[in-house]
């Protein structure tokens, strides 16, 4: 394997896959790829100092260009205003279907169900997430922070015919204390 990439497992090994899990086969993630899933985890630190839930993602094209980048803004009492859900919208507006399909969405974690929708009903590539719904649910039960209105899915029982690596173990412990940051208070 070449220096520069990183293997992961997503999810589970021998068939040991926990609910909410988006795929068995290894991920292989290269240093580039690392380094557009390190710009969610800042843009997820940065929604966090401005109040919000830290949560960033990064829309990248076929060719490997970083094409526009966002992080969440529910803070402002609209719940909908995901990142992967803006990113949706600005890719309908400014890309063609294959750029769109050409695409990858790197994100500080998995899309929750309406911002898979979206997703697909746009026709974007693949996505590449630092930590699971499933991780995130876990988490959140540990803290004690109720469930959210809407059923934590895993990408693909939403989007099926989406392409979906992660979670990415080399980053998901600063994204677990983010969310620790939000949740408790401390």
């Amino acid at each position: 394997m070449h220096a520069s990439t990183v293997h992961h497992f997503c999810c589970g090994l021998l068939g040991n896959v926990p609910p909410g899990c988006s795929t068995l086969r290894g991920c292989v993630i290269d240093s580039t790829e690392l380094l557009h899933l390190r710009r969610c985890v800042e843009l997820a630190r940065q929604a966090l100092e401005e109040g919000d839930e830290p949560f960033g993602s990064v829309l990248v094209s076929g060719d490997g260009a970083a094409l526009a980048e966002d992080h969440n803004r529910v803070a402002s009492g609209d719940r909908t205003r995901h990142p992967e859900f803006e990113l949706a919208r600005w890719s309908a507006a400014n890309m063609t279907p294959e750029e769109r399909a050409a695409a990858t969405v790197y994100t500080s974690g998995e899309h929750c169900p309406m911002c898979a929708a979206a997703h697909a009903w746009v026709g974007l590539g693949r996505i590449v997430y630092v930590a699971s719904s499933w991780q995130l649910a876990g988490w959140l039960s540990e803290w004690g922070v109720p469930p959210p209105p809407v059923r934590t899915l895993p990408v693909n029982e939403v989007a099926p015919g989406v392409t979906v690596e992660g979670p990415v173990p080399e980053l998901a412990d600063e994204v677990r204390e983010l969310h620790r940051r939000r949740h408790t208070g401390s």
